[in-house]
């Protein structure tokens, strides 16, 4: 079986080590690029050993098999080749040269990762310019070597590969009248891999737009940029199409604009800006090179590429429209909705949750920014008290601390930590009166994480159940409302900061999942702020809810399934992935959802694989579930449009995605039906899935999920055009 895999992953190294040259991992542009490598059949051929070359001896020595498997090593290795090949004659003493010139690449290149990658920095297309210009330099002395003429002789090599049809195509092609600047572009396009031919270009073009219609968009501007800059300093464009260098200027753009920046209006912007300066460094370093007899090669797109990518680090606070690739997923595509997706649904989910820090519901007395005391280094805090019917605060006269409905109820620790201060002596007040020598009253600070503190203040005098040092968990009692300190009337300051001392300056910081009761409705608030007024309470978990969406990795699942009167089975099995993550894996289909669970909300993260599979349609249903039964509660999400929307809808999505999107598709998740609120064996959730194109629904998917005690019962989906039915018989 290891042997097995190693082989799979050596294989798949070989096209990712092609289309790794445009920052893709797809295997149709990689077949159109290695169908271009071979137009020169030996240099194509020596492109090919250089891979395999290199590959293997990552393998042999030891190194990351996976990372290998992306072809990050072996495209810099191709290059080398593709250009000594190009260079010289085809011999046995050249293909020596290959080799030894693919093993120094790839030294070049795991040092590059070990010296820039631990500043999470690319090494791009390094290796390749340093192992081709030693090898160059070197060569200059292998007299036994000789120059290629097989320039002279490129329908040779055509016919070889394609015979008259490919030789007919060829001239076809590079005999069309096109304007001059598109031809340059697209010979451009072909010179980065030694192909310097219109052919090539029209091809990889036709690649590059099927891989990423950002990258093709991109990779137009950042060459007509740099077309329209030379013409207006009056530089001799006929330098650019001479050498067809004019790739810097298209590879700066993709990498630029979409591929480690997550393509926007701002990434767009710095593309045209950057450009210019690719050019004024190739024009200049060009000159240095000269001297020696070197090409430039790519080297004036490494440079800007990496200085701006390093300067971005330097930012004080990450920007969100201009930002860098954290999870690399190798379209410009993917990076910018799976961008949008972790923006608006997981901004704060890397953070401490902080939770409400009392049972049932209780109302904003004061909120931020508030009217009395909750001003400048004290405006990220709230007061909290609990109201009746009447919206009054006590019952009777409200003469007496008893009276006030907040008064004496527990007070709860709002997330894990240790408790950092304790104050409890201080007296409560009589209705009315403040004690303003000890203004915070009887408080406790608790420590959630490093530079995260919450402080709960004006608690009852001797009703504090924890001491300085006691580790707490999430809901422990910490103590009681009380009326101590500057507080008038009972009621819970609370609030979070980033010291442990009391009367500390606030930290602006959500409170992650709380319950919003407005005018009998309610509705799901997630890492947000409570208004002046609002009735809130934490989520109360079910049982049945959780049990059912408490996906354990190694439970397994079978479903009989019915889809539009066909009788099919689907077994599902819960995983998760080297790096922690979680997923559930559909047998048949091999697809694959992914998950988070945090106790009070299961959301699914992501989807691969068959879109067909009875576990995308479950991913749709419960994209996102909280885990507390409330009759009447909506939720409302967003899905990633690349994981809802097929071609060539998406297509024509994705050349205006980063200024305007017409594509929308919405979740909607009710609480449906309960057989019992105090003791409950059955749950009925319903929820929909709606595909809008330019405010109008093209697609809806309804579905219904059954629950009982055993967990997952039944499963159905309903669109215009299927019917599936799936009972869980596990």
């Amino acid at each position: 079986m290891k042997i097995s895999n190693d082989i799979k992953l050596f294989l798949k190294g070989i096209p990712n080590s092609y289309s790794q040259v445009f920052f893709s991992d797809q295997k149709l542009f990689a077949g159109i690029l290695i169908l271009v490598t071979f137009f020169d059949l030996y240099a194509g051929l020596l492109g090919f050993l250089a891979v395999i070359t290199t590959n293997l001896t990552g393998f042999l020595l030891g190194f990351d098999k996976k990372i290998i498997s992306k072809g990050v090593f072996g495209f810099n290795s191709l290059l080398v080749g593709l250009g000594l090949g190009v260079y010289f004659k085809p011999d046995l003493l050249l293909i020596v040269v290959i080799i030894l010139s693919a093993i120094l690449t790839l030294l070049i290149a795991t040092t590059l990762q070990g010296v820039i990658g631990k500043y999470a920095l690319p090494f791009l297309s390094i290796p390749f310019l340093l192992a081709i210009w030693i090898m160059t330099l070197a060569t200059r002395d292998f007299t036994a070597l000789g120059i290629s003429e097989r320039g002279i002789y490129t329908f040779n090599d055509l016919y070889t590969i394609g015979g008259d049809g490919l030789v007919k195509l060829y001239e076809w092609w590079n005999q069309i009248q096109i304007p001059r600047s598109l031809r340059i572009y697209f010979i451009s396009l072909g010179a980065i891999l030694f192909q310097y031919n219109l052919l090539s270009g029209i091809l990889l073009a036709t690649g590059l737009f099927l891989y990423s219609r950002i990258s093709f968009s991109l990779s137009l501007i950042g060459f007509y940029t740099a077309y329209l800059f030379y013409d207006v300093i009056g530089a001799n464009i006929s330098e650019l199409s001479y050498s067809y260098i004019g790739f810097n200027y298209i590879l700066t753009s993709i990498a630029i604009g979409g591929f480690f920046i997550i393509p926007s209006k701002r990434s767009y912007l710095w593309v045209i800006v950057l450009i210019p300066i690719v050019a004024v460094i190739t024009i200049s370093l060009s000159k240095i090179f000269l001297i020696f007899k070197l090409s430039i090669y790519s080297l004036p797109f490494n440079l800007v590429v990496l200085l701006f990518i390093y300067a971005l680090k330097f930012r004080l606070k990450p920007s969100t429209r201009l930002s860098e690739v954290l999870i690399q997923q190798n379209t410009p595509e993917k990076n910018l909705y799976s961008f949008h997706n972790e923006v608006v649904r997981f901004q704060h989910h890397e953070k401490v949750a902080i939770r409400l820090p009392f049972l049932g519901i209780w109302t904003v007395s004061q909120a931020r920014d508030g009217e009395y005391t909750h001003k400048n280094e004290f405006r990220h805090a709230w007061d909290f008290v609990i109201t009746d019917t009447e919206n009054k605060q006590f019952m009777g006269s409200g003469d007496l601390l008893s009276d006030y409905h907040c008064y004496d109820k527990m007070i709860l620790a709002p997330a894990d930590g240790t408790i950092e201060f304790v104050a409890d002596h201080i007296p409560d007040n009589i209705i009315g009166e403040v004690n303003l020598k000890d203004n915070w009253g009887n408080t406790v600070i608790i420590k959630h994480d490093d530079n995260l503190y919450s402080s709960m203040n004006h608690l009852k005098e001797g009703s504090i159940e924890v001491k300085e040092g006691d580790t707490v968990k999430l809901g422990d009692r910490v103590g009681r409302c009380g009326n101590s300190g500057r507080s008038p009337y009972p009621h819970l300051h609370f609030q979070i900061q980033e010291t442990p001392y009391i009367g500390s300056v606030t930290l602006e910081y959500p409170i992650s999942y709380y319950i919003l009761n407005t005018h009998n409705s309610l509705s799901l608030q997630s890492f947000m702020y409570p208004q002046l007024n609002d009735q809130v309470s934490n989520i109360e978990q079910n049982d049945l809810l959780h049990n059912a969406f408490h996906f354990i990795p190694g439970k397994r699942y079978h479903f009989d399934v019915v889809r539009n009167m066909e009788k099919a089975e689907s077994f599902w099995e819960v995983n998760t992935d080297p790096y922690n993550n979680s997923y559930i894996r559909c047998h048949q289909s091999g697809a694959m959802a992914y998950f988070k669970n945090d106790g009070n909300l299961m959301f699914f993260t992501h989807f691969s694989g068959d879109k067909k599979s009875l576990l995308y349609y479950f991913f749709l249903a419960a994209f996102q579930v909280q885990q507390g039964f409330y009759q009447g509660l909506t939720i409302s999400d967003r899905y990633p449009l690349n994981l809802i929307f097929n071609q060539p809808l998406l297509g024509l999505q994705d050349i205006v995605a980063p200024f305007w999107k017409f594509l929308r598709s919405e979740y909607e998740f009710h609480y449906d039906w309960i057989d019992s609120d105090m003791s409950p064996s059955e749950i009925r959730l319903v929820s929909s899935a709606r595909n809008i194109f330019s405010g109008r629904v093209i697609k809806q998917f309804d579905f219904i999920i059954h629950i009982n005690e055993k967990g997952l019962s039944r499963f159905e989906v309903k669109s215009a055009d299927l019917q599936i039915d799936a009972t869980c018989t596990d």
